[in-house]
């Protein structure tokens, strides 16, 4: 064992592998410093007013906006993704034409570039239900752009789940769906959660789509067949006009310290959930 990790070829990979964790470490250090470093000091408490105008070009109706369209995303791809992989995983038999026709649905459906999705959405959500711009049509959007993410998490993280604990379940009677919710269910949630967070960190970051579909209005929605713009169209916004360029790095900031809060109250949740 020991010739074989002092072989000259095994070091090679092993700094090859630290190079590769260092380079990857040191560009998102760059990238969460440079964004501070830009947008920290034009911070102001105008870009948190109530209203947008022209002199303030105040975000909150961009954070109102985000968190709506982000609860109603995840509310819809959620439990369509989970309830999906739970049939694939639990209920269907091996080799079904079924589950390789969804799988395959999934994958391609990864696949496909946001601003399809955007054209889609605009196409059907707006033009033929007549949602016209608003949030609701984004967030259906973006549903259906999270969906094969979530349930591919989590279909992973169900096959995690050693057979023992469905053994065990069913020798003390339980039936079927009780051992799904009560015993598979809960020992998978880690790995759910990991795709949920993954999937809020698209729809956080998501601007094609909804420009789009959801509009680029900067107003507090009525409703959910309200326009309005997320904090990333919100930065796309103001960047492009050139006219607001420190205000757009004071956005980004915020944008990274919503996404930053989220995945640790994700980690939170989920180490409270495993005890």
């Amino acid at each position: 064992m020991k010739k074989q990790l002092n072989h000259p070829g095994s070091f090679i990979v092993r700094a090859l592998i630290f190079l590769a964790a260092a380079l990857t470490f040191g560009a998102l250090l760059f990238i969460i410093f440079y964004i501070l470093i830009k947008g920290i000091p034009h911070i102001r408490p105008e870009l948190f007013a109530l209203h947008y105008n022209t002199e303030n070009v105040s975000m909150f109706p961009a954070i109102v906006n985000t968190v709506i369209t982000t609860v109603c995303s995840l509310g819809i791809a959620a439990i369509l993704g989970i309830f999906t992989a739970i049939y694939l995983v639990e209920y269907a038999k091996r080799g079904n034409k079924i589950v390789g026709l969804i799988r395959l649905t999934a994958e391609t459906l990864s696949g496909i570039p946001s601003i399809v999705y955007g054209l889609f959405g605009m196409l059907f959500f707006v033009t033929y239900l007549e949602f016209g711009y608003s949030i609701l049509a984004g967030a259906l959007t973006l549903s259906i752009m999270i969906l094969p993410l979530i349930m591919r998490t989590t279909e992973e993280a169900l096959k995690a789940v050693p057979d023992s604990y469905r053994e065990a379940s069913f020798g003390l009677g339980a039936g079927k769906l009780r051992t799904v919710f009560k015993v598979v269910l809960p020992s998978a949630v880690p790995g759910i959660l990991a795709g949920v967070i993954l999937a809020v960190g698209r729809i956080v970051g998501e601007t094609a789509a909804l420009i789009y579909t959801a509009g680029t209005v900067a107003e507090l929605p009525e409703g959910l067949f309200s326009s309005g713009r997320t904090l990333a169209v919100h930065m796309y916004a103001l960047s492009s006009e050139g006219l607001y360029t420190n205000q757009a790095y004071a956005t980004a900031v915020v944008l990274l310290v919503l996404v930053l809060g989220i995945n640790t109250l994700s980690a939170y949740l989920s180490r409270r959930l495993m005890k």
